[in-house]
């Protein structure tokens, strides 16, 4: 593999900014240094523009297998590169579900084939399987989750309470769940199913699943996780009420309960129904503008530690029709960084605090191995930003399979210009250079 040469680089990495030169070689980050000079390196000049930790978005639904209508490997991971995305945690609500270790392989047998990007799949847990997901590898697999796999309210392991006993204090993994409360879920839906005659409107979304449900159930949790003290993680907290239940800590590695936010509850409110309607229907609900600001306020707290996509893409059809009708999800991978650029843009977060939340303390979290920061002698998974680059979402620009996404119309001021996983360019200037495959990602064994 020949050496790569980046030069005039704004670098963004663990805490700071700086002008600087990087050298690629054998898929790593050979130097880091200002005037690096190299007799047979391709050189690539940034011209200024910031080099990023790729972001590791450790939640995608990618629908692969069996429900690729939607989007499948392929299609969605070249969507997370073009986005900056250069490495995907996917859920296990596939068909079959993810629900045995022979399943798990396959699908990474699968990927090895067909991903663009990095990857790393978590094995499904329900109150059936629990033998099964306790024997995963530490070191292969990113984790256990019931994400996704809600047949009957007893598959929502947050209202299983005696199952999360059995399941925390046995886990050695690290257990990421979702966690809203569905009796109260249940009894809002009949209240507004009687009170508009069974034509709920879609904005009531966010009075169905609304933030008691969300925080009813995390308390829950976080009560039965002080007992056992293993690694427990939440995905897509969408609440100020549930984000102030969460600690900070100087050390990100110390942390035995840890949260996420979402860019749709970091970039829409409840006043966004109006407008886009079924395309803005997932779970947990989107809900206010006060909410949506006291999660970026708990992100730069240190009470949220990373941000995900929740990328969930459905066909068209899907996101259409009378609130019951409507799935709920959307996808969103290839425009998660752009959007948070937009919130720096706007005073909300800093550039380095985007790249804490996507890049470090995701490796942190899950332990991953030499990937997450830019330093000597780890694997050059690299996105260059142009951040005065300004550009209208439209649908022909789209990668997903499914052919649409919630921010079609959105004016973003900030453009994913290259990224390189493993040293590879594979995207340039919104074109793919290079088919080659990303890797299994590998974690520590202790967590």
């Amino acid at each position: 593999m020949k050496k790569i040469l980046l030069v005039n680089a704004k670098i963004v990495n663990e805490g700071t900014s700086f002008a600087s030169d990087v050298l690629i070689h054998q898929g790593r980050i050979e130097k880091i240094g200002p005037h690096i000079t190299s007799s047979n390196a391709d050189i690539i000049d940034l011209n200024g523009n910031y080099l990023l930790p790729g972001m590791i978005d450790d939640q995608v639904h990618f629908r692969d297998p069996g429900l690729t209508y939607k989007g499948d490997m392929s299609s969605e991971s070249k969507a997370a590169i073009a986005g900056g995305v250069t490495s995907i945690m996917d859920m296990p609500n596939t068909v079959p579900n993810t629900l045995s270790r022979e399943l798990l392989e396959q699908k990474y047998q699968s990927a090895a084939l067909h991903s663009s990007a990095n990857y790393s799949f978590f094995m499904g847990v329900t109150a059936a399987n629990l033998e099964e997901a306790l024997r995963v590898d530490n070191e292969t697999v990113c984790g256990i989750t019931d994400d996704g796999l809600y047949f009957n309210e007893q598959e929502i392991l947050a209202n299983n309470p005696e199952y999360l006993e059995k399941l925390f204090s046995r886990a050695e993994t690290l257990v990421a769940l979702h966690s809203e409360d569905e009796s109260i879920i249940h009894r809002n839906y009949q209240h507004y199913f009687h009170e508009k005659e069974g034509k709920i409107p879609l904005s009531y979304h966010a009075k169905i699943r609304n933030a008691e449900a969300c925080v009813t159930a995390t308390k829950r949790v976080l009560a039965i996780q002080s007992k056992y003290h293993n690694r427990l993680h939440f995905f897509h907290i969408s609440t100020g009420a549930e984000a102030q239940l969460f600690s900070a800590s100087p050390s990100i590695r110390e942390k035995r309960v840890t949260a996420e936010a979402c860019i749709l509850h970091l970039w829409f409110n409840e006043s966004d129904y109006e407008k886009r309607g079924g395309y803005i229907k997932w779970n947990p609900s989107i809900k206010s503008e006060e909410d949506r600001r006291q999660l970026i306020e708990a992100l730069k707290e240190g009470r949220l530690d990373i941000i995900a996509s929740d990328h969930a893409p459905h066909s068209k059809e899907e996101k259409i029709g009378t609130y019951d009708e409507v799935k709920s999800g959307a996808p969103i991978v290839q425009h998660t960084l752009p959007l948070l650029f937009k919130l720096a843009s706007r005073g909300e977060l800093s550039v380095e605090q985007i790249v804490e939340k996507t890049s470090h303390h995701v490796a942190e979290i899950y332990r991953l191995k030499e990937r997450g920061y830019i330093r000597e002698g780890y694997f050059a998974d690299l996105v260059e930003v142009a951040p005065h680059s300004p550009f209208e979402v439209t649908e022909n620009s789209l990668l997903y399979k499914c052919g649409w996404a919630p921010v079609v119309g959105e004016k973003l001021s900030a453009k994913v210009k290259r990224t390189f996983v493993n040293g590879n360019l594979l995207y340039q200037d919104g074109e793919f250079v290079s088919d080659e495959k990303g890797a299994r990602l590998l974690f520590e064994k202790i967590r």
